[in-house]
């Protein structure tokens, strides 16, 4: 008999409530992400998405229930928690008027990396991504999806054991969202990373991907992509958030 291996939890969130003064946003909200697992949070504009992104980040201050990370709670061990993660957020956050190459370079400074590795990886990142004859250019000058896999790449540039996306791919044309899913992927399945994807895009979800479907602030179903089908006898995840919603994802 073949014993099971116990899977790690990269992420776990736990009966999660959050509301601004006239507005209930998240209402006890649980689901975890096991490490090297590609997660993905679906759920209309309005969700609660960015709020519970806000909140796993310590931008905002969870109200009631628990986030934690890798087992360390984030608002009691702030700092360690965070150390695991990687973060591309719904806004960009390169900066334009720096050159690819700085921007990179930059983001290794701040997370400490020593000095003497980073020329290497920064060489190492460009060219993975097809950016190697763009690192002198400044990010300005560089296509929107071009950006986007950019700031991925830097996120994975200190090897944070979980990867948080909030919609990266919105605005994309179909051949730089296909591009950037396939980079985030392959990271998760080549280095073991936790990924938690946040989309309202249906046509990002694969079958065996894990899934989660918020709306309204609560979490309406969670499984495997292809489970959740299953549990709501529907034949595709556009079909099935229907049910579950009665939205209409794009």
């Amino acid at each position: 008999m073949t014993r099971e291996v116990p899977t790690t939890v990269a992420l776990e969130i736990e009966r999660v409530d959050f509301a601004y003064p006239r507005r209930c946003v998240l209402q006890k909200v649980s689901f975890t992400v096991p490490e090297g697992r590609f997660c993905v949070l679906l759920g209309l504009n309005g969700a609660g998405k960015t709020t519970l992104f806000s909140l796993i980040t310590r931008l905002f201050l969870c109200q009631a229930g628990s986030i934690r990370i890798f087992g360390h709670d984030v608002r009691r061990q702030g700092r360690r928690a965070l150390s695991y993660l990687g973060v591309v957020f719904q806004q960009p956050t390169l900066d334009l008027d720096l050159t690819v190459h700085q921007n990179l370079s930059y983001y290794c400074a701040l997370h400490g990396l020593p000095r003497r590795e980073v020329g290497g990886k920064v060489k190492g990142t460009l060219r993975a991504i097809g950016l190697a004859d763009r690192a002198n250019d400044k990010a300005r000058e560089l296509s929107g999806g071009q950006r986007r896999r950019l700031e991925l790449s830097r996120a994975f540039l200190h090897r944070p054991r979980l990867l948080l996306a909030d919609e990266p791919t919105v605005g994309l044309d179909i051949q730089s969202r296909q591009a950037i899913l396939r980079q985030v992927r392959e990271g998760c399945d080549r280095d073991g990373v936790g990924v938690l994807w946040a989309t309202h895009l249906v046509d990002e979800v694969r079958p065996e991907d894990a899934l989660v479907v918020i709306h309204e602030g609560t979490v309406r179903a969670q499984g495997t992509a292809a489970q959740v089908m299953a549990e709501t006898s529907t034949h595709s995840v556009h079909q099935a958030f229907n049910s579950l919603t009665g939205g209409d994802p794009t």
